[in-house]
């Protein structure tokens, strides 16, 4: 299980190596999103709060990167968080997501990425609910909830 140790420690020293990779360039990238995807995952923006579809979401799924379709999170460690972006506990593997610090806009924070795609996907906070303690805080144009795998 993931910890605020592990999360530090990636973004630190370095993260674990993906199943495997997916490389675009920025115009193929644009072709296949839709706008507010691609200022997203490709230029690291966000949603407005309680704006995106997936917040409102419990159907049983994967949630999967909305770039490569990559498996991020299970729908059984989703909760309601309050903060108006779609929040996990866990990823669905340790090698899912990528950890980067983040020192924009004057504060020291943990980005999330896609370790396959490296698209942006939100961000990281020690304040979840127990056991692992962490919330990943993620923009729902960054996803596509897969009900076709649902346990």
């Amino acid at each position: 299980m993931m910890n605020w140790k592990n999360v530090i420690s990636f973004a630190t020293n370095g993260n674990p190596k993906p199943d495997k990779r997916v490389e675009k360039t920025e115009a193929e990238w644009n072709a296949i999103l839709t706008p507010d995807q691609f200022r997203i995952t490709r230029k690291r923006g966000t949603e407005a709060p309680h704006s995106g579809a997936l917040c409102a979401a419990h159907d049983a799924g994967l949630y999967t990167c909305v770039c490569c379709h990559t498996p991020l999170f299970d729908s059984t460690i989703k909760f309601e968080s309050g903060t108006g972006w779609p929040s996990f506990t866990q990823p669905i593997k340790e090698n899912a997501i990528k950890y980067i610090k983040d020192t924009t806009f004057g504060m020291v924070r943990v980005e999330v990425l896609c370790n396959t795609c490296d698209s942006h996907l939100g961000h990281i906070f020690p304040d979840g609910p127990e056991p692992s303690g962490l919330r990943y805080c993620v923009n729902s144009e960054s996803m596509v909830l897969d009900t076709s795998v649902a346990n």
